[in-house]
């Protein structure tokens, strides 16, 4: 009903969860920040110029959007959100961390997967008025690790 994927459609976020390298993913194994059997959290190819660190929480299974998630994945997806809001915290010592979500493309999605976005905020950092651009896949592969290290360190209740 809500659904804007073309018939042909290729996931990069399932191919990515899955180990599938496809040259059509910009997205690489390096970037996964945390896995387990729910949800993958993973450094987004795309980063604001002033916020680097933008990483999406999806859930392994395929559901398009908001329309279709099971409320059952909520739950999963917010967890392993909260984690990496914290442990940017300790890691970028950012003053705040935005989570967002898009549905269709009013709404400005664009990968047809739900994913959420936690990225790291600061003071005056301009980000409404930014540009996400491609970051290279070492520079995510760096992030992506450094997050990896500080997540062991955050312990969260229930």
């Amino acid at each position: 009903m809500y659904n804007h994927a073309p018939d042909d459609y290729t996931c990069p976020f399932c191919m990515l969860i899955r180990g599938i390298r496809d040259p059509r993913v910009w997205s690489e194994q390096s970037d996964i920040v945390y896995h387990d059997e729910s949800v993958t959290a993973f450094i987004s190819a795309h980063q604001y110029p002033n916020n680097p660190g933008n990483t999406l929480v999806t859930p392994n299974e395929h559901f398009e959007n908001i329309y279709e998630l099971p409320v059952a994945c909520v739950l999963d997806i917010h967890r392993a959100a909260k984690r990496l809001a914290l442990a940017m915290k300790l890691a970028y010592g950012c003053d705040g961390v935005s989570t967002r979500q898009h549905n269709e493309p009013s709404g400005n999605q664009d990968v047809w997967h739900y994913h959420m976005h936690i990225t790291p905020r600061y003071q005056n950092d301009h980000f409404y008025g930014s540009h996400p651009a491609r970051m290279p896949v070492e520079e995510r592969a760096r992030h992506a690790e450094m997050l990896r290290r500080v997540l062991e360190e955050v312990e969260i209740e229930g």
